[in-house]
């Protein structure tokens, strides 16, 4: 198929899409007992955010393009959000997936997966 059908046809699929990974506590957070302040709901692909030193506030609520709680897995991930652009990669087109947060949001956690699961599975093309 030549190059600039190729295009029109994966218009939709080249855009930014900007989606969310609320990662599971670490064993230190479930130690020191952390309350939960981030809410996922994956099916209308909203996060809400509570403040825990002040429940009478409303939380503040954003929508994105997909949303995943800390239940999802690391295919679900794959299959949403890289699937489609290591595919074109491997087709030659140019791809980018970027994880962006602050420390500890999760975001090597939501690139590599907990450390006991890369050891036992590791990844393969």
């Amino acid at each position: 198929m030549p190059e600039k059908e190729k295009a029109k046809g994966k218009s939709k699929d080249e855009c930014v899409r900007v989606i969310v990974r609320c990662r599971p506590f670490n064993s230190k957070e479930k130690k020191e007992g952390n309350g939960r302040a981030v809410f996922v709901n994956s099916k209308d692909h909203t996060v809400e955010v509570k403040d825990c030193d002040n429940p009478k506030l409303a939380p503040k609520r954003w929508t994105f393009d997909a949303t995943f709680d800390e239940n999802c897995t690391q295919r679900d991930i794959y299959d949403s959000a890289a699937a489609a652009i290591v595919d074109d990669v491997l087709e030659g087109f140019n791809g980018t997936i970027f994880a962006y947060g602050q420390t500890g949001a999760g975001k090597s956690f939501t690139m590599e997966g907990m450390k006991e699961w890369r050891a036992a599975n590791k990844p393969e093309l």
